[in-house]
């Protein structure tokens, strides 16, 4: 059978197996193919593919189908018709049906590891993470909609006496476009909860990360999930992901990428005043460090901060502010520590393409001919070519302006670092940013710890840690530009209506 068919793919789920296809002379681009009513569609419906290249090699990995509008439309139209079933059964179902495909997920785990890895260029151990991680989404949500979740109140009213019901109805048929920076994370982050609470839905994943939401797709078959209850369609943002989200019969999109991708979904779905909008923005966070914090402790947790994942989170710390009183001793140790553990094929992965290496390498450029105060304190301008990978160094700058885009815009392996006198001042600088949606405060004075927290634009706040989080806390992104909303009740709420029943009360 050839390498490229899914059931070869399948069985690449050790590193011997896996190097063995990536040194085989004969090997071809995997040919990827969209998921539909628990089939896969034959190559013959597809016309026009997106090559998605390997990230630590630079060579073409696999062929993803830029789905037409038809064939979208024909996700959409499953999803439509197996919604009034799929809504109406029992939490006991759901439930068993989410722990199916988490057990399923757990015996396949070194495949969605390795071929995170493959397809995204991760570090094995960061990629085992994310996926030990969207396990334990479906084993979450299995849990939580068995739990009882209504409320009954007693009413005395205008001489009425009353007993309300609150009772959730599903939202409907979601439309879930992920970004590449997590693929099998995001995806599972967003599925888990729209299967749980009895939405159907047709996801798009990135055309740059599609491999393990393709293998994704077994699971669901595997796991026996009623056919057209959740859809995966392969293509690009443009094309196919705007016709998904504007579809009449799309109620709620979950969308997780760029502000102009965020922007172009709101102006899509405009006249389509009905529909449920979550829009979460990739951003850059900031990491405080004041004087009294551990400088060794601290300097490794900004480290991880920023170039886990390369650079590539939501939650990535790329804005660092360090008190001025101990900004000479916390730099050194900062880089002493990134020399140690983050290098080219040493703790950090490469970036996802060449697009994004070009983007990113653009603003070093800029960086690199501005005037003499900023100075790269690690790295430099990558080459104007990328040799066998995306590979940039980790690196810090410093002098950099606040209001500039290699501030603001960089979504890679890149932090700035700047000094700050007054806990006054450096709040202003942390929400003076509107791309943030976490934030690091390191420090040993708790009352500090509560007092800045309190005052920082941010859905999520570490105190002398970073990125651990309880699913059931949620995750809302606070500013402007976004209004996503993942976890425990966020994700109730995003796929349920709220509906009060009014009944006699005696």
């Amino acid at each position: 059978m050839a390498p490229t068919t899914l059931s070869a793919l399948w069985h690449l789920d050790t590193p011997k197996r896996v190097s063995g296809y990536f040194r085989s002379p004969s090997r071809e681009p995997l040919k990827l193919q969209n998921f539909i009513e628990n089939h896969f569609l034959d190559y013959e419906h597809t016309s026009e593919w997106i090559d998605s290249f390997a990230p630590r090699s630079g060579k073409l990995l696999a062929k993803v189908p830029r789905s037409p509008a038809n064939v979208v439309e024909y996700a959409v139209n499953v999803a439509s018709r197996a919604f009034p079933a799929w809504s109406h059964t029992t939490a006991e179902y759901r439930s068993e049906i989410l722990l199916r495909i988490a057990s399923i997920m757990e015996q396949k785990k070194e495949l969605f590891v390795l071929w995170e890895n493959s397809d995204h260029g991760k570090p094995v151990f960061r990629a085992r993470v994310e996926v030990e991680r969207s396990i334990e989404q479906f084993r979450y949500f299995a849990n939580y909609i068995l739990e009882n979740d209504s409320a009954v109140h007693l009413n005395k009213d205008l001489g009425a006496s009353t007993l309300t019901y609150e009772h959730r109805v599903p939202v409907g048929i979601y439309a879930i476009v992920t970004s590449w920076n997590m693929p099998l994370y995001l995806l599972a982050s967003k599925i888990a909860p729209c299967l749980a609470f009895g939405c159907t839905g047709v996801a798009k994943p990135s055309e740059l990360a599609s491999v393990t939401a393709f293998l994704f797709s077994e699971v669901l078959r595997r796991a026996e999930l009623p056919p057209g209850v959740m859809n995966i369609v392969l293509g690009d943002g443009a094309g196919t992901g705007s016709t998904l989200v504007s579809s009449p019969l799309i109620q709620g999109v979950s969308f997780t990428g760029g502000v102009k991708a965020g922007i172009q979904i709101r102006e899509k779905t405009a006249p389509d005043i009905h529909k449920q909008l979550f829009l979460e923005i990739k951003g850059s966070c900031p990491t405080v460090v004041f004087g009294d914090a551990n400088m060794d402790v601290a300097a490794a947790t900004a480290a991880s901060a920023v170039f886990e994942n390369s650079g590539q989170l939501c939650l990535s710390g790329s804005r660092i502010y360090v008190h001025r009183s101990v900004y000479e001793v916390f730099l050194p140790r900062l880089i002493r520590y990134i020399h140690l553990n983050y290098g080219v094929h040493i703790g950090l992965g490469p970036v996802i393409s060449p697009e994004y290496y070009a983007k990113i390498r653009s603003y070093l450029v800029e960086a690199s001919e501005q005037p003499a105060n900023i100075k790269f304190e690690t790295g430099d301008v990558p080459a104007e070519v990328p040799q066998d990978g995306f590979w940039i160094h980790p690196t810090i700058l410093r002098g950099v302006r606040t209001h500039g885009p290699v501030e603001r815009e960089i979504f890679g392996p890149v932090a700035t670092v700047y000094q700050f006198d007054r806990e006054e001042e450096v709040i202003r600088l942390c929400n003076d940013n509107p791309n943030g949606m976490g934030a690091v405060i390191l420090t040993d004075d708790m009352a500090r710890m509560s007092r800045v927290g309190k005052h920082l634009d941010a859905s999520v706040v570490w105190a002398d840690c970073w990125l651990g989080r309880d699913l059931g806390a949620g995750l809302t992104d606070l500013r402007a530009t976004g209004s996503g909303q993942e976890g425990g009740t966020r994700g109730r709420d995003m796929f349920t209506r709220l509906r009060a029943v009014h009944v006699p009360s005696y």
